[in-house]
């Protein structure tokens, strides 16, 4: 999956959630894909890449971002490579894994900070 198609499936996805609250994180993050595409475009080096990337807003005021860490940076590493020639089939898959684990632990994270901690089932 491109960065272009997940752009779209999260448009998709806003348009048809009927919890207000999901609705806006999906436009949220739809458009901080549309940054960090046009970013992945625009630089040259990875590691400017990144630590641009980092300060998209992935947690409010970036406050918590560091906490994404390698979730984080391997979807920016996937979409960099995509982005700077390396469009394959393979590249697709990383772009779509890297972002169901980043957004899963995102929420993960956003969800524990706004209720009561409980351990997770084994």
């Amino acid at each position: 999956m491109s960065i272009a198609f997940l752009i779209e499936k999260l448009r998709g996805l806003a348009a048809r959630e009927s919890s207000l609250f999901h609705a806006q994180l999906l436009r949220e993050d739809r458009a901080r894909l549309e940054r960090l595409g046009e970013l992945a475009r625009s630089t040259e080096d990875i590691e400017t890449f990144k630590r641009a990337g980092r300060r998209l807003g992935w947690t409010q005021g970036d406050l918590r971002t560091t906490e994404l860490g390698a979730a984080l940076d391997e979807l920016l590493e996937a979409v960099f490579a995509y982005a700077n020639g390396d469009d394959g089939a393979l590249q697709e898959a990383r772009i779509e894994t890297a972002w169901q684990q980043l957004y899963r632990f995102r929420i993960e994270r956003l969800v524990g900070c706004l209720s009561t901690p409980v351990p997770k089932p084994e």
